[in-house]
C-alpha cells in the first residue's frame, strides 16, 4: 500500500525495481490496448510493426542505410559542437558577443526557405545535407552553452582574481575546464535534435541512402507498416545513443552522479 501511495503522490521519488515495474506495466498496457483496438484501424498494430521492423533490420540494404545516417549525424554533431564551443567561448570577448547573440536568434529561421541558398553554396548533395544539419543544430548548441556560462556564479571569477589569475586563465579554469561535464550534457541533449533532423535532410538528396531516404520512399507509397517500423527503429536507436552518452558522461565525470536526481 505504501508503494501504491507513493506512485500517485506528487514530488515523490521512486527508483530501482519499483520504477522498472511501473514502466513495464504501463508500456505493456499501452501495447495491449493498441493491439486489441487497432486491428481494423488505419494504423498498423504493434505485432505488424515488429514484423516489418525485423524484415527491415535483416535485409541486405539496412546496414548501408544505417551507416550513412550515423556517419552524417556524427559528422554534423562533431562540427557543430566545435563551432558552438568556439562561438560561446569567444562571446566572453566583447567584440564577438553580438555574433553569438545573433546565432542564438537564428533558432527562429526556418530551413525550408534557406534550402535554395544552401544548394547554391554547396557542391553536392552530401555537403548540402551536412551544411543544413549544422545550421539547424548550432543555434541550439550555442543557446544552451551561453545559458551555462550565464549561470556561473560571480564568486568563481572572484576566486580566480584572488589567486592572481589573468582573464585568459580565468576563462580556461572556470568556463572551459570547469564546465566540461555540462558541455557533454548539452551535447547529449542536442543529439536528439540532430537525430530528428536527419530524416528531413536526407530527403533532399537520396543518392547516399539513409534511414530518412527509406522513410520517405515508404511514405510515398503509403506503406504504413514499413513507415512505422522505420520510425520505431529510429526511435530505438535514438534512445540507445542517449543512454550511451548519459553513461559515458557519468564515466568521464563521476561526480555528476551526485548531481543527478534519483
Amino acid at each position: 500500500m505504501d508503494t501504491i501511495r507513493k506512485i500517485f503522490s506528487p514530488l515523490t521519488q521512486i527508483k530501482g525495481r519499483t520504477s522498472i515495474t511501473l514502466v513495464v506495466m504501463e508500456a505493456t498496457a499501452a501495447l495491449v490496448a493498441w493491439e486489441l483496438f487497432g486491428q481494423h484501424g488505419l494504423i498498423p498494430t504493434p505485432s505488424k510493426i515488429l514484423m516489418a521492423a525485423w524484415k527491415i533490420v535483416t535485409s541486405a540494404f539496412f546496414a548501408d542505410n544505417l551507416f550513412s545516417s550515423l556517419a552524417l549525424t556524427f559528422t554534423g554533431m562533431g562540427i557543430s559542437i566545435v563551432v558552438a564551443l568556439l562561438v560561446s567561448y569567444l562571446s566572453l570577448i566583447p567584440v564577438f558577443a553580438p555574433v553569438a547573440r545573433f546565432i542564438v536568434k537564428c533558432r527562429y529561421l526556418t530551413l525550408t526557405g534557406l534550402i535554395f541558398l544552401f544548394t547554391l553554396l554547396t557542391q553536392d548533395g552530401h555537403q548540402l545535407k551536412l551544411s543544413l544539419l549544422i545550421f539547424g543544430i548550432v543555434p541550439f548548441f550555442v543557446t544552451s552553452l551561453l545559458s551555462i556560462i550565464d549561470a556561473i556564479n560571480v564568486q568563481e571569477y572572484e576566486l580566480c582574481k584572488t589567486l592572481r589569475m589573468n582573464n585568459w586563465q580565468t576563462l580556461w579554469e572556470v568556463v572551459i575546464v570547469g564546465r566540461l561535464d555540462q558541455v557533454f550534457e548539452v551535447m547529449r541533449q542536442n543529439f536528439a535534435i540532430a537525430w530528428m533532423m536527419i530524416t528531413m535532410v536526407e530527403g533532399l538528396s537520396m543518392s547516399e541512402g539513409g534511414l530518412g531516404t527509406m522513410l520517405i520512399k515508404s511514405n510515398k507509397y503509403i506503406d504504413l507498416g514499413t513507415v512505422f517500423a522505420i520510425l520505431v527503429i529510429i526511435f530505438a536507436l535514438g534512445v540507445f545513443f542517449d543512454s550511451v552518452l548519459k553513461h559515458l558522461r557519468h564515466w568521464l565525470f563521476p561526480y555528476t552522479k551526485l548531481q543527478t536526481r534519483a
